[in-house]
């Protein structure tokens, strides 16, 4: 017999955190417990980097949207309560990592039925949304959509199966006799128009009030009720600045009278009662392609006559005369619309009947009998053995032991001016001041941090703006070229500095351009970028091309096309490919005669840009001579010995056991992971752990390298000690290494787990 469902799980963003999708997930959970009060029903509540939520009992746990750990302790405590079903809110911008990519890592390990409500379905989305929302989809035992164009785009454009789609409306309340919602108000006899949700500029709401005094001649017992807060992401960047533009606009057109500001998220009980009191409600939305808008939703359930813009959830709600659809941004037609149904009492109660016999349906009640169908075909349609698989493939390579990532040695390092080279033990020295190399290292680490997710968006923002700032100081327009080394004075000991680093500051600048959802940094970085590229072209070293070619892969992923870029991306991967080729052979299949410093940037340069281009003889070459690295830098015992700095390795020659550097073991985990990407081989993955555990002990001596008191790493190994020195360069490669663990791990890489020591 068929166990029916006992507990279910909701994952989305939660009341009292104040957007449309905490709303939607609240309501949802409070009609469940009013028509099946014996499902026991938990919540999983999203947070962003704002302030905490004081949440109902309900809420059994909280993910920070940018603490990857999070996603698995989530995923770990779905799975020992026995939970059903899942009922996956989606929204691009609410989970952490590219496109929201950490969510993938709460589902894959599930072992649940995963339900996925898509509020928003991308009908053009970026390589990143694409990828995210096919594994969401393959992941996901039903989809549920609130239009018929979702359910087209999901069968179209993401081939789903349409058996596996179902279509359910946005739930709306019941609202209370206007009358009385009008005198509660205070709205008695006065004709209301209104709109309500979390305010930003692309509500078109300045439209509206553009129309109002031509609504006003006409009918002067008029108002426009607007209630709302401030969406918080809006208010993080720009503050008030549109709600006050509206304000001002009302006073300059002689309105103000007649608009009635509510700034704040209302009750569910207070929104009921503004629905009621509306004679017309008014969404004159700016974004086309919006397939839902709750909003609308709740004006059609109230029965309430609607005029809006055509945006695609519109033109479906409102089809067959149930509402009233006027062109964009055009206050004329939005007065004449408005003012024809205010003084033609019989046609506008009309259009309210008609959308109210769709609103029937639409309230919660069925709703959420529709979603506890749709809850009880995935329970019973459950695929476990294939769900199985992936579980134990899963967590076998969930690696443990990756410890959290801790900036405040880095901060300790960094002053007013950025970071300074060196420190004795973790005191920073003054004396030998700062570099270029290292400020760009950090900026890159800043960049590929924002784009992993963080929790501390406020500093990582304000360290990338102050290791940009040296960078952006650093560069000579005339010469073309950057300086590199500074004294703690400020004052350039260089006119230019080498071609390398030169090459390390635009791949920083690529990276910037690539990640930063800053317009002014992302700018500033991609002027810097095009201003210092074109000096690479001359340049000799085999590093700094491939320090370029790798800022130019970041660089392209955000502009994909840029021809110039393009271009030089042709002729530096040619080049190094060529080197590769005149001085490699069989038995040393490398880019010199010698194997020095930053040696697997050399193959990684030639992976990623192979990869890309789809030139499979430059992947393939990057492959051979990452594979030869690794093994000249591997002991007897197996675990990874970079190749040391006192001596290196020369043709022919053995190689130099000490002094092995951090920034070695850095490149060597960033490579094999590209090679991972680029092949999908898991082997590559293992090599990233062996590597990585270096840093944690797992090496010639047996001595971690990885500081978990300061944060900071030392700065090497030497024959028979640590060298204690924390400096900028070896920190910031064990952070860049710890970074890209932590994302291939959230990537759903296979990765072996911490190796004992």
């Amino acid at each position: 017999m068929r166990r029916h469902l006992a507990r279910l799980a909701f994952l989305g963003t939660y009341l009292p955190r104040h957007c449309g999708i905490a709303t939607f997930t609240s309501d949802l959970t409070t009609a469940f417990a009013t028509e099946y009060p014996r499902i026991d029903r938990i919540v999983l509540a999203m947070n962003d980097a704002g302030p905490r939520h004081a949440y109902p009992p309900q809420v059994r746990f909280e993910l920070p949207e940018s603490d990857g750990d999070a996603y698995l302790r989530a995923a770990d405590f779905l799975n020992v309560n026995t939970v059903d079903v899942l009922s996956l809110q989606h929204e691009f911008g609410i989970f952490g990592g590219k496109a929201g990519s950490h969510l993938l890592t709460l589902l894959r390990p599930l072992r649940m039925p995963i339900v996925t409500t898509l509020h928003t379905v991308l009908g053009d989305p970026n390589d990143d949304q694409r990828r995210v929302m096919e594994e969401l989809t393959r992941l996901s035992e039903r989809l549920v959509v609130m239009s018929e164009h979702g359910r087209d785009l999901l069968r179209d454009r993401y081939k789903v199966p349409p058996a596996k789609i179902d279509l359910i409306p946005h739930g709306s309340p019941v609202v209370p006799p206007a009358a009385e919602a009008k005198e509660r108000l205070g709205l008695e006899g006065q004709k209301v128009l209104f709109t309500f949700g979390l305010l930003s500029p692309d509500k078109g709401i300045e439209y509206v009030i553009e129309a109002l005094p031509a609504i006003l001649a006409r009918s002067p017992d008029t108002v426009y009720v607007v209630v709302g807060a401030t969406h918080p992401h809006v208010k993080e960047r720009n503050g008030e600045t549109y709600r006050l533009a509206l304000e001002a606009r009302t006073r300059e057109l002689g309105v103000e009278a007649h608009v009635i500001f509510h700034n704040r998220f209302v009750s569910a009980e207070e929104l009921a009662d503004f629905l009621a009191a509306a004679d017309i409600c008014l969404t004159p939305y700016l974004q086309p392609e919006q397939i839902t808008s709750g909003a609308l939703a709740y004006a059609v359930g109230a029965g309430k006559a609607v005029i809006s813009t055509p945006y695609r959830y519109a033109i479906e709600l409102l089809a067959d005369d149930r509402g009233v659809i006027v062109p964009w941004r055009d206050p004329p037609a939005l007065a004449e619309a408005v003012t024809r149904l205010l003084t033609d009492d019989v046609a506008r109660h009309a259009l309210g009947r008609r959308a109210g016999a769709l609103g029937d349906g639409m309230h919660w009640p069925e709703v959420v009998g529709a979603y506890h169908a749709s809850f009880e075909r995935a329970h019973a349609n459950h695929a476990e053995g294939r769900r199985t698989a992936v579980v134990v493939q899963t967590l076998a390579g969930r690696p443990a032991g990756l410890p959290e990532l801790d900036l405040s040695h880095l901060r300790r390092l960094t002053d007013d001016t950025g970071v300074l080279q060196h420190a004795r033990y973790s005191v920073p020295r003054y004396d030998e001041g700062y570099c270029l190399d290292d400020n760009a290292r950090a900026l890159m680490l800043m960049a590929n941090l924002e784009a992993s997710g963080t929790n501390e968006r406020r500093t990582v923002r304000a360290l990338a703006d102050r290791y940009l700032a040296f960078v952006s100081h650093a560069f000579d327009p005339g010469a073309g070229r950057f300086r590199n080394l500074m004294s703690f004075g400020r004052t350039w000991t260089e006119s230019a500095g080498s071609e390398d680093s030169q090459g390390r500051a635009l791949w920083a600048l690529g990276a910037v351009v690539g990640h930063s959802e800053t317009p002014g940094t992302r700018s500033l970085a991609g002027d810097l970028f095009h201003a210092a590229l074109p000096a690479v072209r001359d340049f000799k070293s085999p590093r700094a091309w491939a320090y370029t070619l790798l800022g130019i892969d970041h660089y392209l992923g955000a502009f994909t096309g840029d021809r110039s870029v393009e271009e030089v991306r042709t002729f530096l991967a040619e080049r190094l490919l060529a080197l590769h080729g005149r001085t490699g052979g069989p038995e040393w299949p490398w880019f010199e005669d010698h194997v020095t410093y930053s040696n697997a940037r050399l193959p990684e340069a030639l992976i990623v840009s192979g990869a890309r281009m789809d030139r499979p003889e430059m992947l393939e070459a990057g492959l051979a001579s990452l594979t030869w690295l690794l093994s000249i830098q591997r002991a007897a015992d197996g675990h990874f010995a970079p190749v040391g700095t006192n001596g290196f390795r020369a043709r022919g020659g053995s190689t130099a056991q000490f002094d092995q550097q951090p920034v070695e073991a850095c490149g060597v985990v960033s490579a094999c992971l590209a090679a991972h990407r680029a092949t999908g081989d898991a082997n590559w993955a293992d090599e990233a752990r062996w590597a990585f555990d270096w840093f944690m002990g797992r090496n010639d001596l047996h001595l971690a390298l990885y500081d978990p008191f300061t944060g900071g790493c030392r700065d090497g190994l030497h024959a028979d000690r640590v060298n204690e020195n924390q400096g900028a360069e070896s920190t910031i490669s064990y952070l860049q290494a710890l970074l890209d663990m932590r994302a291939a791990q959230l990537a759903g890489a296979t990765l072996p787990q911490l190796a004992a020591v």
